[in-house]
């Protein structure tokens, strides 16, 4: 048995197949997972094609930034990066096989003809769709040398049915399409022809998408099929429609969502790469009440059966509080080289790692981290805050004097002797630790908040926190 899956699972080849007019957004980004972790899980392909065939809005900008943001979140790729617009001689030969064969023909309907049909069709609220007036012509009737388009010649009865893997047993009425362009007047190919094209010859077995594609599989397997026919070996792909992703109000996704590019969460939110892969993986799936899953474990545990039928919605929180586990897991040092970036000014990186457990605790975010780590870093006099400039009164201040003084006397500049001797002068003075706490807090950091303050004393040492202290003191 077990044999007899690996000889399926050699078979399987998934690609992510996005168009470089813009960053890789979200739901992008979670295609691209999604067809990776299916591909390694039954140890197949996982390809990348860029359709660049709209060269008016594809940019070099875009191509880069898709690259970038998949090799940040780790999905690597079996095979070179084809681009889409490199086959369009490819695209134009089987559009040739198609004509040749009486799969395809030659429509000569003007741009002023086609928008008349429109105009009637709108006017008899029938359906908006290409009437087949040339389907059956002979193209000797048109004038010579009149500009054609070359139409596919789609099923015009019966039905036709896909068993999806997420979205199950889907039909449509072959009336219901349309005699679509293959190839334009200017002899150059359409999307919908160079995408069977080029999954075929990439050998493609899985079709994994977002479900607003649904529609265009019906279009397409007509060409499959068609092709198989003329020549054979073109056997229909497996298709799996995945559900959009929708902002927390239910909306489509916009912005205002979240609909960010990957390296907006990486650069503006401080996201980590594990954080978002695992936030993405469960954007849709899930493998029981499973919140936090590793790389490794994805692989073995992903499979299209746990995708749902449902809009999945996004919750920035939900992102924020995983970014924070993963941030509490990561190794220290390569948090420290990432949160050195979003400091100003010099930073010891040595330094950062060394204070990287406590820094981490509640951090949410790598801006988080850094913005926790500024006190390291200060250099004096420091710039407080307003509700720390309030807790350095005249009886701050004169408690820090007392606790300077104390300090001074202690040659253990240890967490565990700071504590003990800040403990001994609090129940002298009979205050609470909080009462000497609170002000040593802000001379040392110039903020309310920071990590525990004999952590703070300790990461500064002891020449530095002492002239903090001092700088404020009475």
């Amino acid at each position: 048995m077990a044999s007899e899956s690996s000889n399926v699972s050699s078979k399987v080849v998934t690609r992510f197949a996005p168009s470089p007019t813009g960053f890789l957004h979200i739901g992008g980004a979670r295609t691209a997972l999604f067809n990776w972790l299916y591909a390694r899980h039954h140890g197949g392909k996982a390809l990348l094609r860029i359709e660049d065939t709209d060269k008016k809005r594809s940019t070099q900008e875009a191509i880069d930034a898709i690259l970038d943001g998949l090799e940040w979140l780790g999905l690597d790729y079996d095979e070179a990066p084809t681009f889409q617009s490199a086959q369009a001689d490819r695209h134009v030969e089987v559009a040739q096989k198609l004509l040749d064969a009486g799969h395809a023909y030659r429509c000569f309907a003007t741009p002023e003809e086609l928008e008349q049909m429109r105009a009637e069709q709108r006017a008899n609220k029938q359906p908006m769709r290409y009437d087949g007036r040339w389907r059956d012509r002979d193209p000797s009737e048109a004038p010579e040398g009149a500009p054609f388009t070359v139409r596919l010649k789609t099923p015009q009865s019966g039905e036709t049915t896909i068993v999806d893997e997420v979205q199950g047993t889907v039909s449509v009425k072959n009336d219901e399409l349309d005699d679509y362009i293959i190839l334009r007047a200017d002899g150059s190919p359409t999307y919908m022809l160079a995408v069977v094209v080029d999954d075929h010859d990439m050998g493609v077995t899985h079709v994994i998408r977002g479900d607003d594609h649904l529609n265009n599989a019906f279009r397409q397997l007509p060409i499959y099929r068609a092709m198989e026919e003329i020549e054979g070996g073109w056997p229909d792909p497996s298709y799996a429609h995945i559900p959009l992703i929708h902002g927390s109000d239910g909306a489509k996704l916009s912005k205002r969502h979240g609909a960010l590019g990957v390296e907006a969460y990486r650069d503006e939110m401080g996201v980590l790469p594990d954080a978002l892969f695992n936030y993405l993986l469960r954007l849709g799936w899930g493998y029981g009440d499973r919140e936090e899953i590793t790389r490794s474990e994805a692989i073995e545990l992903f499979d299209l059966s746990g995708v749902g039928k449902s809009p999945s919605r996004f919750d920035t929180k939900k992102l924020e509080n995983l970014n924070g586990h993963y941030i509490r897991e990561a190794d220290d040092e390569l948090l420290a080289g990432l949160a050195v970036e979003h400091i100003v000014g010099e930073a010891d990186t040595a330094l950062l790692a060394k204070a990287m457990p406590v820094l981490k605790t509640r951090a949410k975010s790598i801006h988080e981290v850094a913005e926790g780590a500024g006190f390291l870093f200060a250099t004096r006099p420091l710039e407080m805050t307003e509700k720390a400039a309030k807790l350095l009164d005249d009886d701050g201040r004169a408690r820090l004097s007392s606790i300077s003084d104390a300090l001074k006397r202690e040659n253990d500049w240890t967490i565990e002797a700071l504590e003990a001797t800040t403990k001994s002068l609090a129940e002298e003075l009979e205050l609470g630790l909080g009462k000497l706490a609170q002000p040593m807090r802000a001379a040392l950091t110039g903020t309310t908040t920071s990590p525990g303050i004999f952590d703070v004393l300790v990461l500064l040492g002891r020449e530095e926190a002492l002239a903090r202290l001092d700088a404020q003191a009475a």
